[in-house]
């Protein structure tokens, strides 16, 4: 088969992650939920950072699907994140970043604000978070850059591009794109919620346009309305053709053409989960990318989700990113 110049094309909301140390006494002045994610507007956000403006403050560039690209990239996959951010601050530091670890950009820049996110953590490590979203919303089918995609290996996105009917109309329309070159769907179920409010609509679409589907075991219990992951398991294999399911502490589960791997989890001390879903879904579909099996993919999808809950944050490091690469890729 030939080789694509574009390993993975992916959509997502570009968020910029502002990490501030933050006390207990902090959340009770400002009247936050500890543990909780916030959605706030500009006003709000801007009244929590000025509260904080003495203080250090560290700038990540984050959201679902981008933390997944900027990973595969990391990961030595030639990949692309599309989205919409702002002609400010927040969007110019978010392009700095993203190009530290070598994604190449699709992201378009519009009037409004960058989407961000305020995450304030505890001495115990629990993260309080507030997000406005900010233009990421307003990402349209003008916004697909065609002939990238059509020239890509992988198209990744998630269920968070159903929250408006902007980004739903650009993801169909990706869809559409993909399917006429003979790209291979992804699909990142990404949230119980989006699942929720879509779910008639998510498992028509992974019947017709899907190739390959991430769930966890919240999802695949809504989707499915079942407890029983076996069962449910059963019912996307007759939908679609591949998969792969994490179940927690239960380790994870693969699907490959009517085939079921259950892949068991390794013994470790989990710190934070945030970002589990994201690094799972990187080291899945670089290991498809380079050739390995289903299997193995899922495999390294299951290592990489644990390395991740073994570090407060979304994210590794450039350093520990190019340590990775070097383990399972080499």
């Amino acid at each position: 088969m030939k080789t694509r110049p574009l390993s993975i094309y992916g959509i997502g909301n570009p968020l910029i992650d502002i990490v501030i140390q933050a006390t207990d006494g902090d959340l009770k002045a400002l009247n936050l939920d500890k543990g909780v994610m916030h959605l706030v507007d500009e006003i709000r956000q801007k009244e929590i950072i000025n509260y904080f403006k003495n203080c250090n403050t560290k700038y990540f560039p984050g959201g679902s699907a981008p933390n997944t690209m900027l990973a595969c990239a990391g990961l030595g996959t030639t990949s692309l994140i599309a989205g919409k951010i702002g002609q400010d601050e927040f969007g110019d530091i978010y392009l700095r970043q993203a190009e530290k670890f070598g994604v190449l950009s699709g992201l378009v820049q519009g009037c409004g604000p960058t989407g961000s996110s305020i995450i304030l953590v505890t001495p115990d490590g629990e993260r309080t978070m507030n997000t406005h979203l900010g233009i990421c919303r307003e990402f349209s089918e003008n916004d697909v850059d065609a002939g990238k995609l059509s020239q890509s290996t992988f198209f990744y996105f998630t269920g968070y591009m159903w929250d408006t009917e902007s980004q739903k109309a650009a993801i169909k329309k990706a869809i559409s794109i993909a399917k006429e070159n003979n790209v291979q769907i992804v699909f990142d179920v990404a949230d119980p919620f989006a699942v929720d409010r879509n779910k008639d609509e998510f498992l028509i679409m992974i019947e017709k346009d899907v190739d390959i589907v991430f769930a966890n075991y919240s999802e695949l219990a809504i989707l499915f309305d079942s407890e029983n992951v076996d069962s449910s398991a059963d019912e996307l294999m007759k939908i679609v053709h591949r998969a792969g399911m994490e179940l927690g502490e239960k380790g994870s589960l693969v699907l490959d053409d009517g085939k079921k791997h259950h892949l068991p989890p390794q013994p470790i001390s989990a710190i934070d989960s945030t970002g589990a879903g994201d690094m799972y879904a990187a080291g899945f579909l670089t290991a498809l990318a380079k050739g390995y099996s289903t299997k193995r993919a899922g495999e390294i999808g299951g290592l990489l989700a644990e390395e991740i809950i073994q570090q407060s944050g979304a994210q590794f490091g450039i350093d520990k990113i190019n340590f990775l690469r070097i383990k399972f890729f080499k």
